[in-house]
């Protein structure tokens, strides 16, 4: 059951590390749903939703993210589940 939502921009060394790939494999891991992409001004842009404790755990993994990304600032805003997505995916 999704209870819980976040829709989150992350800002640094985000793209060209991984950082899409691995959040889609932590997402997946977790059990979460929703969609991870990069936006034109060099960000990372996610929106995932399900079980309120895995989306805690899955907030504080984007904190820092991969090995290779560099985390500067990260926008987070919990909201209502949609429960529009069946799996977690990467948009390009």
């Amino acid at each position: 059951m999704n209870d819980k939502a976040i829709h989150a921009t992350v800002h640094g060394k985000v793209q060209g590390v991984f950082f899409r790939k691995e959040t889609s494999v932590t997402a997946s891991r977790l059990g979460l749903t929703g969609w991870v992409r990069n936006t034109p001004d060099g960000a990372v842009e996610v929106w995932a939703e399900g079980n309120g404790a895995k989306i805690e755990k899955f907030a504080k993994w984007l904190e820092s993210g991969p090995p290779m990304a560099l985390v500067s600032r990260i926008e987070l805003k919990y909201t209502e589940p949609t429960c529009d997505h069946f799996t977690f995916s990467i948009r390009n």
